[in-house]
């Protein structure tokens, strides 16, 4: 079979646009006039000092201080609803994505078995999704009641709707004085619209080219004004058709494997023969597998493969292919925004927002491979005579189609702010807001109930052993259930419904002031105060059946499905206090500091955060600029209140390994039975974690160099000290190994002494017990798990961006944005007794090193054309033996101005049709890095209508 190849090749367009991309190292979104019209087209670039003199002030995101210049100390990327429109983004999330301090290695709708693939996560500088501060018009949201990989929260990017945008600002950079905890990486702040005359409708529909992903957009935005008052109203619906991985032919079968020639299926109806192993012994690969035959086979729809392992086996080739790589979805949302002017000149405001969506996602198949009374799955089975261990994959035709066992999402996400604005002194602004946001989640899924699979199947001889070892138990095996396959009326007779629920708020009192505190020599002293109250609070029900408490043998226990639960609330105060310094007509420094004091079950009492910038002007054209500022972070809710959870994993038993005297080397090259196996662990919350600290800082410059002509450079670093992550199972297994042994692995002697508390403490979290019919044997029976604040981190870099802008009198104007990030260096350290580990250039780090955005648009008479190009850096293989090249996609799209309120607009996204790059060394399914930016999903063709009412 010829496999697909999507490497990227270079065409005459794709040149031309490297050659684009290459007049500077730098690009990205430059920073925009806030108070842009809604008409306008185009990007705003950085502007001299004598430009900006005419600009009303601003409040921009980084500082609540107005301003008139649009640069400040801070870098901050601006993405406007004419963006979103010109680079093919559909979404907001589609936007964010693709900006270059983002990091695509997390977890979204590919993860179709994870625990938030209805999410969209933004993760700025790699740190992690939950470093990234999210604001709606600078407030803070509702965060997602799932948890992220079930351990930490995060904002659901999915959730604000295109239609109601204004513009994007991203600060990636630390700036707690200013917001609090989480601005650590950065803060992205959504402006929604508060201005408009009339009403737009904008109509769009398109599809995928390789199948799947049909695509319906319709946006209605309007608004209305009278002598003292106005109101905006937005309202918004997508509809979106899954994508499964079987749509696409280069990942829909074992033999798309590009490194294995001769690959095997998943196995199904086996039987693994484990008569000539012992219990506890090592069994080699080649161990017999049961085949039922060609003809049973056949009746299940598998193929019938000739294993060099194993022999004859039955198994499917496409079952991980029968996932879906995109959800289905239909979301709702509306948005309204109005004021009032009173008499004595203030104004009230109030807003209202609401998302409602509808999803499905699919896992593809169910499995079963346990007994559910018996540890380890072994029993013997009388007609066969011989130890087995059963795997069973179920097909979809036994459900009854794909549908019948999707994951079903439904969110709703509110939110509800009002306020009362004046001036007093004619010199300061004054806002008070209470603000609510809330956040509601269900999922609802089949599952096969485990007892019920597992009576269909076996049946147990009370009392009765093998005669082999005299330790397992002895089954007989259901041979014409076992050969036959489901009907969907079993399946549905067999299965039960999984429901979780969650619901998260945040309510926010704040006031706010800001203006000149007096005269100074060089200029007026700008002055910004906050004072605020919040509280924060989450609800996670899991179904109770799939928590670890619930027993296993129950009837009604779900098969091969595990969850978590929790909740818990937190309130915090804080004030603020902010000043913009004239140091002399061509400098000027800005200081700001905040106390942030909570209240909660956590170590974190209270946090002070402080930062300072400068801003030079030595010439018109010219800002040097530099900002430093501490960060902090409070505890994630979860890793505070999460109740227990458990779910069985591989481990390498790194004690018996050793203690048999191999090598931990020897034995992860060739990990044996008696050494690899399955436990159970166990997870939960920790109360008695303290905030993250870390500490941020920037210097760079923006030149105007020509008129139209503008760039910056803009170095970067970020540091984090006492990270909350969980304790993995191998650090864990590790540190038991060095405490019972004295060495570590090297030989020198260990860090700690058993009787110390540290390996009190790692002793404590692993329990053992003999496996069947072998005494002393001890094998890992569980493992506690759970959130410590034990890492270090650090990341530096460059951000740089370029822009040139020009109009000439026959070929009309042209626009060039360029945006680049360049990683320089990053260390983590596992916990303060590891050694820091060079980050940037590991093998096991798929974070691309440097990313290029770019985008040229040239508008003649009625025309506007827009060419977008994305590029990743390189990333290593999966062997981690080599990197390979990086990555390109460019979106295209043509528009016609119909006539002055109708404009047509034809969008293709992913011009080149490229998926991935081809990795010889991946062999699991999708046999490509999906972390790593590269996706299945391939080009995409939309129509797009623009009309507006006059």
């Amino acid at each position: 079979m010829t496999i697909r190849r999507n490497d990227f090749k270079r065409s005459p367009l794709s040149v031309a646009l490297l050659a684009t991309l290459m007049v500077s190292a730098s690009g990205a979104v430059l920073a925009q006039d806030a108070t842009q019209a809604n008409e306008q087209d185009e990007f705003q670039s950085t502007t001299s000092a004598e430009d900006t003199t005419t600009l009303d002030k601003v409040q921009v995101t980084g500082s609540r201080i107005k301003r008139a210049e649009i640069e400040g100390p801070a870098p901050i990327t601006v993405i406007t609803r004419q963006d979103l429109e010109r680079e093919g983004h559909v979404t907001v999330f589609d936007a964010l994505e693709t900006l270059t301090q983002n990091s695509t290695n997390v977890q979204g709708e590919m993860f179709a078995g994870g625990f938030t693939p209805n999410a969209s996560v933004i993760n700025l500088r790699g740190i992690g999704p939950g470093y990234t501060l999210f604001l709606l018009n600078g407030r803070r949201m509702a965060e997602y009641p799932q948890p992220y990989n079930s351990q930490s929260n995060f904002v659901n990017v999915a959730a604000i709707p295109s239609a109601m945008v204004e513009r994007i600002e991203v600060l990636a950079g630390g700036a707690s004085a200013i917001y609090g905890s989480d601005a650590v990486a950065g803060v992205v702040n959504v402006v929604l619209r508060e201005n408009m005359e009339g009403d737009a409708v904008r109509l769009l529909a398109g599809t995928t080219t390789m199948g799947g992903g049909d695509t319906g957009h319709i946006q209605w935005t309007g608004g209305r004004s009278g002598d003292r008052w106005s109101v905006v109203y937005a309202f918004e619906h997508l509809e979106r058709e899954p994508i499964y991985g079987t749509q696409r032919d280069f990942i829909d079968s074992v033999f798309d494997n590009p490194g294995n020639p001769n690959p095997s299926p998943a196995l199904a109806l086996v039987a693994l023969n484990l008569l000539n192993f012992g219990p506890g012994a090592p069994i080699p690969p080649g161990h017999a597998a049961y085949y039922p035959g060609e003809e049973v086979c056949d009746r299940f729809g598998y193929r019938t493969f000739n294993s060099p392992t194993r022999g004859l086996v039955c198994g499917p080739d496409n079952d991980a292919a029968l996932q879906t790589i995109r959800n289905k979805s239909s979301n709702t949302s509306a948005y309204g925004y109005g004021t009032f002017d009173l008499d004595n000149g203030d104004q009230l405001w109030a807003s209202a927002f609401g998302w409602d969506s509808e999803a499905i996602s699919s896992g593809g198949t169910e499995w079963w491979g346990n007994t559910i009374d018996v540890h380890s799955g072994l029993f013997y089975e009388p007609s066969l005579g011989t130890i087995v261990q059963l795997q069973r994959i179920f097909r979809p035709e036994e459900y009854g189609g794909l549908d019948a066992v999707a994951s079903e999402y439904s969110e709703r996400a509110t939110e509800l702010a009002a306020g009362y604005r004046g001036t007093f002194g004619e010199r300061f602004d004054w806002d008070v807001t209470l603000a609510q946001s809330r956040y509601k989640y269900e999922n609802d899924r089949p599952r096969l109930l485990a007892r019920s699979v597992h009576d269909l199947f076996l049946t147990r001889v009370d009392g009765a052993v093998d005669p082999f070892f005299g330790a397992y138990p002895v089954f007989n095996m259901n041979f014409d259930a076992w050969h036959t396959p489901l009907t969907p009326e079993q399946y549905r007779s067999m299965s039960t419904r999984v429901v979780n629920r969650g619901e998260s708020k945040a309510t926010t009192a704040s006031f706010t002031v800001s203006g000149d505190l007096f005269e100074m020599p060089a200029g007026p002293l700008g002055f910004a105060g906050v004072l605020e109250w919040a509280s924060q609070e989450y609800d996670l029900n899991a179904d109770p059946r799939i928590l670890p408490s619930y027993p296993t043998t129950a009837p009604d226990k779900p098969l091969n499905l595990t969850g978590t639960g929790g909740g818990g609330e937190r309130d915090r105060y804080a004030v603020g206090l902010e000043l913009s310094i004239p140091i002399v007509n061509t400098l000027r420094a800005t200081v700001a500091g905040r106390y942030d004091k909570y209240d909660d079950i956590t170590e974190v009492d209270g946090a002070s955060t402080w930062q300072a910038g400068l801003e030079w002007r030595p010439v018109d054209r010219l800002l040097v600029r530099a900002n430093y500022g501490t960060s902090f972070r409070s505890p994630d809710m979860h890793y505070v209140f999460a109740e227990q959870s458990g779910s069985f994993s591989g481990i390498l038993d790194e004690y018996a390994c050793r203690s048999a005297g191999r090598t931990y080397s020897q034995c992860a090259a060739n990990a044996l039975t008696s050494e690899s196996y399955s436990a159970f662990g166990v997870r939960q919350g920790n109360p008695g974690l303290k905030e993250e600290t870390g500490k941020s800082w920037t210097a760079g410059f923006v030149l105007d160099l020509i008129e139209g002509m503008s760039m910056s450079v803009d170095y970067y670093s970020i540091e984090l000290e006492d990270q909350v992550g969980d304790i993995s199972n191998a650090y864990i297994l590790q540190q038991e190994a060095d405490c019972r042994l004295g060495v570590k692995r090297d030989g020198s002697p260990s860090d700690f002494d058993i009787n110390s508390s540290f390996c009190q403490e790692m002793l404590g979290r692993i329990s053992r017990t003999d496996a069947p019919g072998t005494p002393n044997d001890q094998r890992v029976s569980q493992i506690v798990r759970g959130p410590i604040n034990r890492a270090f981190r650090e990341v530096e870099g460059i951000d740089a961006t370029f822009r040139y802008r020009t109009t000439t009198d026959r070929w009309g104007s042209f626009d060039t944005q360029l945006a680049y990030s360049h990683i320089l260096s990053s260390e983590t350290q596992e916990r303060f007794d590891t050694p820091r580990v060079n980050w940037r250039d590991h093998m096991q780090n798929f974070e691309h090193r440097s990313r290029v955005r770019g985008a040229v648009t040239w508008s003649y008479n009625d025309w506007t054309t827009t060419l977008f190009g994305l590029r990743y850096g390189s990333i290593p293989n999966w062997a981690e033996t080599s990197r390979l090249q990086p990555f390109i996609t460019y979106n295209m799209n043509v528009g016609k101005q119909i006539t002055n309120d109708l404009k047509v607009t034809l969008l293709v996204n992913n011009v080149l049709n490229n998926t991935h790059i081809v990795d010889e060394s991946h062999t699991s399914w999708p046999y490509f890095n999906y972390w790593g930016g590269q996706s299945p999903i391939g080009r995409e063709v939309f129509i797009q209508m623009d009309y507006r009412f006059r």
